[in-house]
């Protein structure tokens, strides 16, 4: 009888330790564009705290992510660094298009190595091709990454694209290219704003003009095959008006719905 007394005892106590994990579910699995890296690192701790439950963040060029979910990769979010590629996966049928909104926008700008870099003028026809000085301009992958698409229509419409074009060193995503401007691998680089502004190794010299780009916008959607219960709960977390200073702090422009 007295085992058995203690049998019970250990078994009630085996299951009161696993209902607080099963409470907290599994986690939220947001695939997001890289720049949104230092911003969604501190609204995903600030869920953690505040709900009890997890999220993770799988960051890369939204590209990139985008063709995982197309692929099948299992997610529950995706936060894009543009318009395009949530286009495609709601055309596929891969979002649910009734949670899709814009959260933030964004400007880029021109960085350099080293934290004391003078000033340069962007303006038509503005010298990039001396200014590399035989050096190569940071990008991201200018045929698909948001950052890299951006940054070739900016050049495009100032007329300095032809000049540089084969001056590039191109990189899988926008961080990567801002770690090879903080290296001092690349002279120059163009990156967000964003990114800029979290690493103290770099110095921007200008900002592209809003008009010689289209507008930076970064939608956020719940995937279609997304199971999870808390997917809505953290995105509605990360549009509330406690995460707009987050954002803020880290140079994106807090969007209205």
């Amino acid at each position: 009888m007295r085992f058995r007394m203690i049998l019970t005892a250990l078994i009630l106590l085996v299951v009161a330790a696993s209902q607080p994990a099963m409470a907290q579910g599994k986690p939220v699995t947001v695939f997001a564009a890289a720049s949104l890296k230092t911003a969604l690192d501190e609204v995903m701790d600030a869920w953690s705290r505040e709900s009890g439950k997890q999220a993770r963040v799988s960051y890369a060029g939204s590209s990139a992510l985008a063709r995982q979910i197309e692929q099948g990769a299992p997610a529950d979010l995706f936060i894009s660094a543009d318009i395009d590629w949530m286009d495609y996966l709601e055309q596929h049928k891969l979002i649910r298009a009734e949670t899709r909104g814009n959260l933030l926008g964004n400007s880029i700008v021109l960085i350099a190595s080293g934290a004391h870099a003078p000033a340069v003028a962007i303006t038509p026809g503005f010298p990039l091709a001396s200014l590399l000085k035989g050096g190569r301009l940071a990008m991201a992958e200018t045929s698909a990454v948001p950052a890299g698409k951006y940054g070739k229509a900016a050049l495009e419409s100032l007329g300095v694209w032809t000049s540089v074009a084969d001056r590039l060193a191109q990189a899988e995503n926008v961080r990567a290219a801002l770690l090879l401007v903080s290296r001092g691998e690349a002279p120059y680089g163009i990156v967000y704003a964003t990114d800029a502004a979290a690493d103290p190794k770099v110095s921007v010299v200008g900002t592209f003009p809003a008009g010689s780009h289209p507008p930076i916008l970064y939608p956020a959607a719940i995937l279609a095959g997304s199971k999870n219960p808390d997917a809505a709960a953290f995105l509605a977390h990360v549009k509330s008006p406690k995460m707009k200073p987050v954002f803020e702090k880290q140079g994106f422009t807090v969007l209205g719905q």
